[in-house]
């Protein structure tokens, strides 16, 4: 295997550490709303994720940097094309990172609500965006022969990719409401376990076709073991929350998103970004890739580095694995 070849992977793997813990934060911030009923209550839900969200957004910087230093004309083309999805984005991480911190420094009830709201939106248009952009990654976009995006943003938000932003959505919301029914107690615990039946059953729908079409699209038999996995474990998610299994019904829940992410992968390579004009114009990992003198530095220091901070998060979570509830909450400093 090539040392391009090996920072493809690399990179996905990067991409599934991201969606499988910022997926679960991204629905808790999307459950503020849709499941806690009083502030106490969304109290709970941000404290499940306060010890590790910004953790979690690591993934995201590894998986750009690598992006940027190993594929460089990938990076180039994606962040070009995709600029106004990305830039939102972007903002949308600034925001959240801004209000978890802020929400509770002062007691006026506007200031307290707005910055909730903040949390809200900043966490349902990410999970929704990165899905329409990893979409359009897969299906293909127009790219020219000098492998510059030459399509618009309205070419973007095509069927297939909209239909990803719904699974993303959807996959991370019933992600975060598994995680918040492993993490709490008594009523809210309950509640979200009933939620996470009703929003698994959409998501169920929605991956099926999404995936299906995917496979159609440009699968292989690889892709389709993926496949089936991940429908497999969508499935044994649902049955282990409806018996009140939430340990295993959240590493369920992850399995999914670890298999269909694999699964996009696995259609895209050898391909890094298709271009829908002419295959001839795709980028690859070949014609994408940095120098190997490039990625050979690169490899060395991710295989000093990587697992010490995979070490260090492994830890974060340890020590914040108990439940909580509202009684666990303390009286505010104003």
């Amino acid at each position: 295997m090539e040392l391009h070849d090996v920072w493809f992977v690399l990179i996905a793997v990067l991409w599934i550490g991201y969606f499988f813990l910022e997926g679960f934060d991204f629905g808790v911030g999307i459950l503020t709303k849709l499941l806690a009923r009083d502030r106490p209550e969304r109290r709970v839900l941000i404290n499940t994720i306060g010890p590790v969200w910004d953790g979690n957004e690591v993934w995201l910087l590894s998986a750009g940097g690598a992006t940027f230093a190993a594929f460089p004309e990938w990076y180039a083309t994606l962040f070009s094309g995709f600029y106004l999805p990305l830039l939102l984005i972007l903002v949308c991480l600034i925001v959240r990172g801004v209000a978890f911190e802020y929400r509770a420094k002062r007691p006026e009830e506007n200031w307290q609500r707005n910055w909730e709201h903040a949390i809200f939106w900043t966490s349902l248009l990410p999970a929704f965006l990165w899905g329409v952009a990893f979409g359009n990654i897969v299906h293909g976009v127009k790219i020219d022969q000098d492998f510059e995006y030459v399509g618009t943003v309205g070419d973007l938000l095509n069927p297939y990719a909209l239909l990803g932003g719904l699974v993303t959505l959807t996959l991370f919301t019933f992600h975060g409401a598994v995680f918040t029914a492993l993490k709490t107690v008594g009523d809210i615990r309950e509640r979200a376990r009933k939620l996470a039946t009703k929003v698994g059953l959409l998501t169920a729908m929605a991956s099926l076709v999404f995936l299906l079409w995917t496979q159609i699209d440009s699968g292989d038999g690889k892709s389709l073991v993926a496949l089936v996995v991940a429908v497999a474990a969508l499935v044994a998610a649902l049955v282990a929350n409806q018996a009140g299994r939430e340990g295993w019904s959240f590493a369920l829940s992850g399995l999914t998103i670890v298999a269909a992410v694999t699964m996009l992968f696995l259609t895209l390579f050898p391909n890094v970004m298709p271009s829908s004009l002419n295959a001839d114009w795709n980028l690859t990992v070949t014609n994408a890739s940095s120098s190997p003198y490039t990625l050979k530095i690169m490899t060395w220091c991710a295989a000093i580095a990587t697992p010490v901070v995979m070490v260090y998060q492994g830890w974060t979570y340890w020590v914040f694995r108990k439940r909580i509830g509202t009684q666990h909450l303390a009286e505010p400093a104003h």
